[in-house]
């Protein structure tokens, strides 16, 4: 991974705060579709704050939660007390092998060096478990949507967030990759999205005359809409078999 790779995926916890309050959390009927009803031992594989954790936990899950960032962490197990809470990485996971029904990663996948993360994932999950990332993206068929992730795009240094995976994607020890997607959203204001652009890890990691130039195009943008909105997100979610 290179420097900047790494720098930007543990620069959340600087943000730990605004992470929590205005990103948004993931459908349940996402859930149902990856891991079922059943409760079930799981891994939340880079949980930040714990917004897909709380879910699993609700479900009846009894919930892991794996986080290399010790902000983020810190926020994490204050926000979910009495909960499973980690230091660890999709490349090394602090269990023992077999020892999983799931293992998750909401808004994560995309951080994980592959090779030796799904290496690992394998490892820890018993035959027959399921590993599921899943991502919240935006609707972009909405035109202001739209608007904004083209402004995204020109700022950030390229993601694989939203790419489609192959059913091969996470190697021989897993059968075939399946998708789904969700359709959700978010109700906001001018300030919280202005908040939610600024715990993106490409806005985290920027220079300050960067940030200014993002904060006024973002303003450009709610300064069209109404004082209170929805942001649309389709949840794509994958799931597949631990061989």
């Amino acid at each position: 991974m290179s420097e900047t790779f790494h720098r930007q995926r543990l620069s959340f916890g600087a943000a730990a705060d605004a992470y929590e309050k205005v990103r948004p959390s993931y459908p349940v009927r996402a859930l149902e579709w990856s891991l079922g009803v059943s409760p079930l031992k799981v891994v939340d594989l880079g949980a930040g704050t714990g917004l897909l954790t709380r879910l699993l936990a609700e479900a009846g899950h009894e919930v892991t939660a794996v986080e290399p960032d010790p902000l983020m962490r810190e926020k994490l197990a204050e926000r979910l007390p009495g909960r499973v809470v980690v230091a660890g990485s999709a490349e090394e996971i602090p269990l023992a092998a077999g020892e999983a029904d799931a293992v998750v990663a909401g808004q994560a996948y995309h951080w994980f060096d592959p090779e030796p993360a799904h290496a690992e994932i394998a490892r820890v999950l018993r035959p027959g478990g399921v590993f599921a990332p899943l991502w919240n993206l935006r609707d972009e068929s909405v035109a202001w949507v739209a608007r904004l992730s083209r402004l995204v795009d020109e700022y950030r240094d390229g993601s694989t967030m939203g790419a489609v995976l192959s059913d091969t994607a996470f190697g021989d020890a897993f059968g075939p990759v399946e998708r789904r997607e969700f359709r959700h959203s978010q109700p906001h204001t001018a300030s919280s999205l202005l908040a939610l652009v600024h715990s993106r890890s490409w806005y985290l990691t920027a220079e300050q005359d960067r940030r200014r130039e993002i904060d006024d195009a973002v303003r450009s943008i709610t300064d069209d809409l109404p004082p209170s909105f929805d942001l649309p997100y389709v949840a794509r979610v994958y799931r597949a078999r631990r061989r």
